[in-house]
């Protein structure tokens, strides 16, 4: 009798398997290769070229590597400023610190050194919600649209798998 139902339960796993997308979380070192740190004088730009070459979504995290020094967030203000006195959340300090991108929007991160900041050491990027391109957007629905035919071809398939596991 259970191996009736075998054919059922594979057909079933493979078109889950098919028809569900998969996002993963990625975690990006800040800075690549060179780390946290304050810019020379002909690097200023260093984080915003670093950031503008990636894209960020919910769910992925941003690891700063550091040495002396420090990494905090704050409001778009007081990124602009070097403003420090008011973070968002806790200083960090460790030389490893990581940030989960947790909501759709800016981020804003400075180095705790006023003189760093001023020089270049920080850093903003845009947080985009979950990875778009894995989420398939329905097209637009209107009155004189024909009837979609996914769920009839579904469960069609569906019943057709089902029966044929009784059948054998």
């Amino acid at each position: 009798m259970c191996s009736n139902f075998l054919p059922f339960y594979c057909s079933l796993l493979v078109l889950l398997a098919v028809t569900t997308p998969t996002i993963a979380a990625e975690e990006f070192q800040v800075g690549g290769a060179v780390g946290w740190r304050r810019p020379d004088l002909n690097h200023t730009q260093i984080y915003d070229q670093w950031a503008s070459h990636r894209r960020f979504h919910v769910g992925d995290s941003i690891r700063f590597e550091y040495k002396n020094d420090t990494v905090v967030e704050v409001e778009k203000w007081a990124y602009y400023h070097c403003d420090t006195s008011r973070p968002i959340s806790a200083v960090s300090s460790d030389g490893n610190t990581t940030v989960n991108l947790d909501k759709a929007g800016a981020f804003y991160f400075v180095s705790g050194d006023y003189e760093h900041c001023k020089d270049g050491q920080r850093l903003h990027l845009d947080v985009f919600p979950l990875h778009q391109d894995a989420i398939p957007k329905p097209p637009p629905h209107s009155n004189s649209d024909p009837i979609p035919l996914f769920p009839i071809k579904f469960f069609s398939l569906l019943l057709l798998t089902f029966n044929a596991a009784f059948l054998q």
